[in-house]
C-alpha cells in the first residue's frame, strides 16, 4: 500500500540528477513539476532553471511542465524555455499524466516524472505506471514551518529509506561532485 506513495529515485535537487545517465537508460521525457522543485513556490524561472532545462533539451530530452497551477503563472514561468506543458493538472489525477505522454510522444517507460510532493507528483506518476524522481522540496529561507502533509512525507521517507527494494529502482543517476580534486558520489 505505502509503495504507492515511493519514488523510484530521491534526490537532493534538480541539479544532482545526471541527465545523461538517464538518457542513456532509455528515458527519453521529463515531465516537471515547477514550484518548489525547480524555484520556491511562485517565483519566476533563474537563469540556472532555464540553463539546466536547455542542456536537458540540448541531450536530447523531450520536457513537458505539469502543474496544477494556472496557464498564467505556468507561462510567466516559461518566458525564457520553450516547452510544453499542462496546467491545473488535478495532480495526482492520472488523466493529464497519460495526456503529457501522448504530448510527448513516449510510452510510459520512456518517460519521468521529477516533483517535490509525494502525495501529488510521486503518486500520480506511480499511478499511471511512469517512475517518478522525488526532490527535497525548495524552501524560502524565512520559511520556519512546514506544513502537515510534509510531516506526514517525512514519514513515508522514513520508511521508504528502509524498504531497499523500493530505492535506486531507476539505479545510478547522482551526478558525482567534484570536492577538492576527489570524485564522490552520495
Amino acid at each position: 500500500m505505502l509503495k504507492q506513495f515511493y519514488p523510484y529515485e530521491y534526490e537532493e535537487s534538480v541539479f544532482t540528477i545526471d541527465y545523461n545517465k538517464l538518457f542513456e537508460k532509455g528515458y527519453k521525457a521529463i515531465m516537471f513539476d515547477i514550484d518548489n522543485t525547480l524555484v520556491p513556490h511562485g517565483e519566476d524561472s533563474t537563469e540556472q532553471v532555464d540553463e539546466l532545462i536547455h542542456f536537458i533539451q540540448g541531450i536530447g530530452f523531450k520536457t513537458l511542465f505539469l502543474s496544477n497551477n494556472s496557464d498564467e503563472r505556468i507561462r510567466s514561468f516559461l518566458k525564457n524555455i520553450d516547452s510544453l506543458y499542462i496546467c491545473e493538472a488535478d495532480k495526482p489525477q492520472t488523466q493529464n499524466y497519460l495526456k503529457a505522454l501522448e504530448m510527448l510522444g513516449v510510452k510510459k517507460d520512456e518517460a519521468v516524472v521529477i516533483g517535490d510532493q509525494v502525495f501529488t507528483d510521486v503518486l500520480g506518476a506511480n499511478r499511471s505506471g511512469i517512475a517518478s524522481i522525488l526532490v527535497k522540496f525548495i524552501r524560502r529561507k524565512d520559511e520556519k514551518k512546514i506544513g502537515k502533509r510534509r510531516r506526514v512525507e517525512q514519514v513515508i521517507l522514513m520508511l521508504y529509506s528502509l524498504n531497499k527494494s523500493c530505492c535506486n529502482r531507476i539505479g545510478d543517476i547522482h551526478k558525482k561532485e567534484i570536492k577538492e580534486n576527489v570524485v564522490e558520489e552520495r
